[in-house]
């Protein structure tokens, strides 16, 4: 459809413009022009603007949709009407109330909007050096792309969600008024009960439900951990490779991070020593390293505890898939080994149930409880109450063991499929690290253009994780990383025979 433009040939300049057929309303665009004029400096102080008829007459509609712009520009101060004089621009405003040139404007929408100032003249507007070294959100979504072999993705389809909803529908048939309330910013004494009873038994934590914090998923117990004893320039051991969004965390809380190398039995904590043996903190992954997946083993948990007490320094044990064991039980917690109160002991509901329920939660030792707590008031003040009350229930009638127990043959068949399909497509000889636990597993191919291939195999609908951006320090190793949790075997048997076929095949052929 053509769109009938008339202009003002008035002394208003610039013109006010108006587009017939728009779907911004005749008023609105009136506005938005008047407004964007005095910002901008083309109406000057105390300017005189054509009478609602003039105006009216000259844009050849009616007078109604000018009046109520008016009258909306008169209410928020852009004009005054003053008797004898008409109507003007507030004396306040407009680009020539000062003298000189009236600064230039950014082109408004047509809804008022206005774009950002240009980046080289805003200098003022730089965010703080922390959150500008921060990865880019995007990044993340770009990983976490759809397809075969998606990271840190359950099988979606296995999850009990009739009986999710039952009990959903049950906490909200209980719903009452004092429900509505901030809740304990521990998290509910229920949930509380029910995750340490479970710690205890299946993974050895020495815990009681008084240390117990629900948090909103791992990434936000990981803040509150270094909210709470960290301070900006200590000095954090990061596993290397290692979980890139950890590293977010502790930029933001201002800390230098020291990359220490994992190797087949987890960190080296003599090299950590070696790097900077007066560290305040360090993250591990000890039950299943991620990307590695390897196991750290029994002598380097005892160093790590003995390094952590001699220093002073704390240990954040990050356990996010470890339910997931297929050769014996799982591996005991690092925090199961610790008698000097060093070991904050963060885990998830999201790889064992699913991501959007964001729960997750921290076993603190008991005398930093009351330091956590201030911490976490003054993040969010504390975990949503319906959702806590819905996993409650499902821990405690059984529900949640029973769906670990029938998702772990679930997850092996996938494992061994995907296994299989590497060492059939890629050869007998290929290395496959971190595959007897968890809902991944890594394929290392020295050599290999991992990042090159990533981008070629996202067109195809692969998620190709490349091993080397795990990275930050010195021996960086090519390959992927390959999720089976949400991808079932004929899937996995035809994504890794295209993986193939792209690593046969150079860019651009």
């Amino acid at each position: 459809m053509i769109r009938s433009v008339r202009k003002v040939a008035s002394t208003i300049s610039p013109l006010v413009a108006i587009e017939k057929g728009s779907a911004h309303s005749l008023q609105a665009q009136i506005y938005a022009a008047f407004r964007h004029a005095i910002i901008g400096g083309a109406l000057a102080a105390s300017q005189r603007v054509p009478s609602t008829r003039v105006l009216a007459a000259e844009l050849g509609i009616s007078r109604m949709p000018v009046m109520n712009a008016y009258a909306q520009l008169l209410a928020e101060g852009y004009l005054e009407s003053r008797v004898g004089s008409g109507t003007i621009v507030s004396p306040q405003l407009g680009g020539a109330a000062g003298g000189g040139t009236p600064p230039a404007a950014p082109a408004p929408g047509p809804d008022g909007s206005e774009a950002p100032p240009a980046r080289d003249a805003a200098s003022h507007r730089r965010a703080s050096r922390r959150c500008a070294a921060l990865p880019s959100a995007e990044s993340f979504y770009r990983m976490r792309s759809q397809g075969a072999f998606t990271v840190s993705q359950i099988a979606f389809e296995h999850f009990p969600l009739a009986i999710w909803k039952r009990l959903m529908t049950r906490q909200l048939r209980r719903l009452h008024a004092a429900v509505l309330d901030y809740g304990d910013p521990m998290g509910l004494h229920e949930l509380r009960v029910a995750i340490a009873a479970y710690l205890r038994t299946a993974r050895g934590v020495r815990c009681d439900p008084g240390q117990v914090m629900i948090v909103n998923g791992s990434q936000q117990g990981l803040e509150i951990a270094a909210r709470a004893l960290l301070d900006p320039g200590d000095d954090v051991w990061l596993e290397d490779p290692g979980y890139r969004f950890a590293r977010s965390v502790f930029v933001g809380s201002g800390c230098n991070i020291v990359p220490v190398a994992v190797d087949g039995e987890g960190l080296d904590v003599r090299a950590g020593v070696r790097e900077c043996a007066g560290a305040r903190a360090a993250l591990v992954t000890p039950s299943h390293q991620y990307p590695l997946g390897v196991t750290m083993s029994a002598s380097r948990r005892l160093q790590l505890l003995d390094w952590a007490e001699s220093q002073g320094g704390w240990i954040f044990e990050d356990d996010f898939d470890s339910e997931f064991r297929y050769a014996g039980v799982p591996i005991t917690s690092l925090q199961g080994l610790d008698r000097h109160g060093r070991v904050v002991y963060i885990g998830t509901f999201s790889k064992v149930l699913f991501p959007s329920l964001r729960l997750g939660y921290l076993v603190v030792p008991p005398d930093l409880v009351e330091r956590f707590l201030a911490a976490r008031f003054a993040l969010d003040l504390g975990p949503a109450s319906l959702s806590q009350a819905v996993l409650a229930d499902f821990v405690a009638e059984g529900h949640f063991a029973r769906h670990i127990r029938r998702m772990r043959p679930i997850y092996a068949e996938r494992r061994g499929a995907l296994i299989a399909s590497l060492r059939r497509h890629l050869g007998a000889g290929v290395e496959i690290v971190g595959d007897q636990a968890g809902i991944h597993l890594a394929v290392v191919l020295p050599g290999c253009p991992d990042r090159e291939i990533y981008v070629r195999g996202a067109r195809e609908q692969l998620c190709l994780v490349p091993l080397s951006v795990f990275y930050l320090g010195s021996g960086v190793r090519q390959g992927f990383v390959l999720g089976f949790g949400s991808t079932a075997p004929a899937q996995i048997a035809a994504g890794v025979r295209r993986l193939a076929e792209l690593l046969r095949t150079p860019a651009g052929g």
